[in-house]
């Protein structure tokens, strides 16, 4: 199966998403997977959603694996015309206010946390695209920054406003990395995730936030951001990568009318960020 994977070219974290989600369909019935019919199947998804109360991304995650194993893996197609996909829950996202944005940065005090959260809410990306950037792919010349191999492969350019720029000089001045933007404990290694997650939770408690923050609702804050200072929807869904518009237009539905100069909606950092503690003077 991760041959499978790696052949169509998805992302290492897809690829190991996949294999939990088919792995701990075997573990349930204690057989090989290859062995299992459309009634486990059915039975593995009553228990998911009547006895784990499984989130609808979990749900959608086994089906989409389970829909690949059998397809391609075994070679099973009418097998997975049983394993419907979950309904979507029509719940809209979480988003911050330009003000709780400001707080939430100004509370990230740690000099390798700060930068991390304002890339997120300047730039929209996908927290895996934000720990996948590495230090060439931030064009001061160009000001733009470079995302490669997005979600499905696809890479992309984003706007790099002028604000983004000067916390990510001055951590750059104070940290120097070399390979990854935001390394972890192991230079050759980006941060994880789970740390950026946890570096989303501090900051909203130390900021007083009682919203749920991760860097999700930092990529939802900055669509919602945009939409009210006007920025039109289909660049918006270029600087997200979202392959369709009916994606981004949830946003429409929280997003309030405004009429901010357009020309001021390109940086979004611009009266957000908190008075500069993080810079750093090089000899």
């Amino acid at each position: 199966m991760t041959e499978d994977l790696k052949i169509r070219n998805y992302s290492p974290r897809t690829i190991q998403v996949y294999i939990n989600r088919v792995a701990k369909f075997a573990h349930y019935f204690g057989q090989s997977p290859d062995r299992l019919t459309r009634e486990h199947i059915r039975e593995y998804q009553r228990y998911l959603v009547e006895d784990k109360k499984c989130s609808w991304s979990q749900l959608n995650q086994t089906v989409c694996a389970l829909r690949f194993f059998y397809r391609v893996c075994l070679n099973q197609p009418t097998i997975v015309e049983y394993i419907p996909y979950p309904r979507q829950p029509k719940s809209l996202p979480v988003v911050l206010s330009r003000q709780e944005v400001s707080r939430l940065l100004a509370a990230a005090d740690n000099l390798s946390h700060y930068p991390v959260l304002t890339l997120l809410y300047a730039t929209g990306v996908r927290i895996s695209e934000a720990l996948a950037l590495r230090v060439g792919d931030v064009d001061s010349q160009r000001m733009v920054i470079h995302v490669r191999e997005g979600k499905a492969g696809k890479d992309r350019y984003l706007p790099l406003p002028d604000s983004l720029l000067e916390a990510l000089r001055a951590y750059w001045l104070a940290c120097r990395p070399v390979g990854f933007l935001f390394p972890g404990r192991d230079p050759h290694r980006a941060l994880t995730g789970r740390t950026v997650r946890r570096i989303c939770r501090q900051a909203a408690n130390q900021a007083g936030i009682t919203k749920t923050v991760t860097p999700h609702t930092l990529r939802h804050s900055f669509a919602t951001h945009h939409l009210e200072a006007g920025t039109d929807i289909k660049t918006i869904q270029m600087w997200l990568g979202h392959r369709s518009l009916s994606t981004t237009s949830v946003y429409l539905h929280i997003a309030m009318t405004s009429q901010r100069n357009r020309s001021q909606s390109d940086d979004l950092l611009a009266g957000v960020l908190p008075a500069p503690a993080h810079s750093t003077t090089a000899d």
